[in-house]
């Protein structure tokens, strides 16, 4: 079982390493091309398809880029079994501090998130 953890917490940790450094073949790599972004915006559901928001990460300046900080960490794993998982992280961007849901399975080639759903602080 704790390879397992690892094996996710892998994942988690490339998904931290992409969203900073802007890298969207890290990100690529980890998110299955049929995932979506869920988010709230002014009372409404949003939801964004990975290539849509892989695309929005490119043509974005990195956090890394800018010289921002970098503070990132998850806040627990839940195993239902040994194929998936529910990730709670905390990481931002700032001036964006993210709390992220995601839902990781294990499949054929390995762990990778099938689904994100999250919210935000503005902060200044």
């Amino acid at each position: 079982m704790s390879q397992n953890r690892s094996s996710v917490e892998a994942v988690v940790q490339s998904y931290f390493d992409g969203l900073y450094e802007g890298d969207v073949e890290k990100l690529g790599a980890i998110f299955h091309p049929s995932a979506d972004l869920r988010w709230v915006e002014k009372g409404e559901l949003q939801v964004l398809i990975v290539p849509d928001w892989l695309d929005r990460v490119r043509k974005r300046t990195s956090a890394k880029a800018e010289g921002k900080p970098r503070e990132d960490f998850i806040v627990t794993i839940d195993r239902s079994d040994d194929k998936t998982a529910f990730i709670k992280v905390k990481c931002q961007l700032p001036p964006r501090y993210f709390t992220d849901y995601l839902v990781a399975m294990k499949l054929g080639d390995g762990w990778q998130i099938v689904s994100k759903s999250y919210r935000y602080d503005l902060k200044e």
